[in-house]
């Protein structure tokens, strides 16, 4: 009985471990100085929500695109509600047993940051932005497989 009772406080305690640490930044100015900056490193950012259908079923490809390719360093971008990020947003995130880095951007001037990502981002989501080398190349799309998105990421990278 000892014994059962350890593993299963050892097991507790692992699944604590393993939840998603979520930065949180209230403009987007601050997460891409603090995320975004290093000049030697790829980044693909993917703007979604929990709340957001097509984001959630696109999230694998991201994973995916992570876990396989380790030239590039993949980072989603939550647009949730900062008043849900430990009910919804971390439980979602374990749940789906995500990898990738995850920040939550609270930031609701919405004219001043999407500028910064694309001119002409709508504001719509899911929506990808590749930084390599000081430029950006965006797409406000749904990726609908891996392979479309590994193309999409390739072309600019390689």
């Amino acid at each position: 009985m000892k014994y059962i009772l350890c593993f299963s406080f050892l097991f507790l305690l692992s699944n604590t471990i393993q939840a998603q640490n979520v930065a949180v930044f209230d403009n987007y100015s601050s997460l891409k100085k603090e995320i975004l900056s290093d000049k030697n490193t790829i980044y693909v950012v993917n703007f979604w929500a929990t709340w957001c259908g097509p984001c959630v079923k696109e999230l694998p490809r991201f994973e995916q695109l992570n876990s396989e390719n380790k030239n590039i360093k993949v980072v989603l971008v939550s647009l949730d509600f900062k008043n849900t990020l430990e009910s919804k947003l971390k439980p979602f995130l374990k749940k789906k047993n995500i990898k990738s880095e995850v920040v939550l951007l609270t930031d609701t001037d919405y004219n001043s940051w999407l500028p910064q990502v694309d001119k002409e981002w709508s504001g719509s989501i899911p929506a990808t932005l590749i930084i390599k080398n000081g430029q950006q190349f965006f797409a406000e799309k749904i990726f609908s497989s891996y392979t479309e998105l590994n193309q999409y990421v390739n072309k600019f990278t390689n």
